[in-house]
């Protein structure tokens, strides 16, 4: 159906809670019948994403940049491996071969994915839903930030319209289906 792009945490020192939600959300992936695009490691959630898509019999498509190939595991049994230049490129690419954007709970790394599909949303580069993932309201102090952002008028309304917060895979899944059917 659509080629989702899943943001998450590569860390190798998450609680198994963390894991268990990346590979459910890679099985339900595989289910609703969509594409995993991920940033291309093998480890962390971004690792247990791909293998519950995988385990689904999903198409999977990695990509990495040359300087985290050294520091990152890389998915090697992804269907498809893609190694870029740099990190800009990997994101370009990530964003060019996704229908679709669904972050997780994660650090810096997923924090910088998901605001440069937002900002690039936000300045109508492209118009491909964006859903965030917000178990046990793991994103709540963010969220509450950046709308204290908009009543001061430093972010527009309108910018958080573009983003859809799901308590659950399933409603994560249920966003991203409406959107890019509608």
């Amino acid at each position: 159906m659509a080629a989702v792009c899943v943001f998450c945490a590569s860390s190798t020192t998450l609680e198994q809670r963390w894991l268990d939600l990346a590979r459910d959300t890679g099985r339900e992936l595989a289910r609703l019948g969509h594409t995993l695009v991920s940033g291309g490691g093998c480890v962390g959630m971004m690792g247990a994403v791909a293998d519950g898509a995988r385990a689904g019999g999903t198409h999977t498509l990695g990509v990495i940049p040359q300087s985290l190939l050294d520091l990152e595991v890389a998915d090697t049994a992804a269907d498809e491996l893609i190694v870029t230049g740099d990190m800009g490129a990997r994101k370009n690419l990530m964003i060019e071969r996704s229908d679709a954007f669904l972050t997780l709970p994660g650090g810096l790394g997923t924090l910088d994915e998901l605001f440069e599909v937002w900002t690039t949303a936000t300045l109508d580069l492209h118009r491909k839903p964006i859903v965030l993932l917000d178990p046990d309201g793991f994103y709540e102090g963010l969220l509450s930030w950046l709308a204290g952002l908009a009543e001061t008028e430093f972010v527009r309304r309108a910018a958080l319209k573009q983003i859809t917060v799901a308590d659950s895979i399933p409603a994560a899944f249920a966003a991203i289906e409406a959107a890019v059917a509608g």
